[in-house]
């Protein structure tokens, strides 16, 4: 009936893992997160490996039972090592700065935007050009990242504004003279 089908979460140590029903709680170095899934999965702990299994071959179980390892996987590489994505800025007077816990950013509009810390998320500005958003949340470190890029989105004519470090952006040629 269940079938296991995916590979098994392996939990290193320093990582302390509950499953109750259909929680799962992670405690780690880098911070602690909890998460519920689908009653349907069937979610237990061998030795130092989580599985994940689930009710049917249908389609839909198939899907939530690879989602579910997925969430799994994230939390506990999230309070292990955690995740970080980097911004990059590109354009004259363009900047970032720290203003305590928050982020200050300058980006071509009449005053600074600025960008408040959420509990379990940090900034890090090694140069004015560079963002670096750590957390033990990779969805919310995603979040935040795409938050700030929002702030002002790469132009295509000069490639202008916030970008994900190793993004391209696609140029377009300007008008020209006749």
């Amino acid at each position: 009936m269940s079938r296991v089908g995916l590979k098994p979460v392996d939990i290193p140590s320093g990582v302390e893992v509950k499953i109750e029903k259909n929680s799962v709680i992670t405690k780690g170095p880098k911070g602690e997160l909890s998460q519920e899934f689908q009653e349907e999965m069937m979610i237990e702990r061998v030795e130092d490996q989580i599985l994940v299994k689930r009710p049917s071959d249908e389609p839909f179980y198939r899907a939530l039972h690879g989602l579910t390892r997925s969430l799994i996987n994230n939390m506990v590489v999230g309070v292990h090592q955690g995740f970080e994505k980097t911004l990059e800025i590109v354009g004259v007077g363009y900047r970032a700065q720290m203003k305590g816990k928050n982020l200050e950013v300058q980006a071509g509009y009449s005053h600074p935007v600025v960008v408040e810390a959420i509990t379990g998320i940090e900034f890090e500005v090694p140069i004015p050009t560079k963002i670096v958003i750590r957390g033990a949340d990779k969805q919310q470190v995603g979040e935040v990242a795409a938050n700030i890029r929002s702030i002002r989105r790469p132009e295509p004519y000069k490639g202008k504004g916030i970008k994900y470090e190793g993004e391209h952006v696609r140029r377009k040629v300007g008008k020209t003279a006749k």
